[in-house]
């Protein structure tokens, strides 16, 4: 069993397993370029079957013209909080390969699942830079889509927001009380040796 952050785990973990998390509350305080790609190279090393890595991310810092395109992408709920992260990022997943051998272009059946391994690593080296990432669905796909130029064979999965985690105070107040570590089901809801259980 291990304790941090308001949590408990069942079994033992490293405390960055609980460490991270999801806050809206961020300061508005700028992220140097340098400490950005720091993020993108733990996603970049994330396991990918084929090692095709079909993930992508398009970003912008709060300071740059291309901001308020990426925060139009966010649906109005999530812009409320957003709009006070350092920086945006938009991940993409590609969804379909060309086979090397053939030249058939060929359906990814694990495209979601390698970006989401890619968005984890980059949250698990925000935490351990001392910042937080809150991915989101809340988004519009197809804008994004259109204005991010983005190509057949691609998907988008979700946003996130990325900074420094501030006090509470500053959301409005519907979000204050959400704004606390999450739980989680215990691993037997989950988790079933040798067949499927329960829905």
């Amino acid at each position: 069993m291990t304790t941090s952050n308001s949590r408990t785990s069942e079994h033992p973990v490293s405390t960055l397993f609980l460490d991270r998390w999801s806050p809206r509350a961020f300061t508005g305080e700028s992220m140097s370029e340098e400490a950005l790609l720091s993020l993108f190279e733990a996603a970049r090393w994330a396991p990918s079957a084929s090692n095709l890595q079909p993930w992508r991310f398009v970003y912008a810092h709060r300071e740059t013209g291309h901001w308020e395109t990426l925060l139009g992408i966010l649906n109005e709920g999530n812009q409320r909080w957003a709009k006070n992260a350092a920086v945006l990022a938009i991940i993409i997943s590609k969804t379909h390969n060309r086979s090397e051998a053939t030249g058939e272009l060929r359906a990814s059946y694990t495209h979601a699942f390698d970006a989401g391994a890619a968005w984890y690593a980059l949250a698990l080296q925000a935490t351990l830079c001392g910042l937080h990432a809150h991915a989101m669905g809340g988004i519009d796909r197809d804008k994004a889509m259109q204005v991010l130029e983005i190509p057949d064979g691609f998907r988008v999965e979700a946003a996130v927001a990325i900074g420094k985690i501030a006090d509470r105070e500053i959301l409005p107040e519907d979000l204050r009380a959400r704004e606390n570590p999450s739980q989680r089901k215990p691993v037997a809801e989950f988790a079933f040796e040798g067949r499927f259980v329960g829905g």
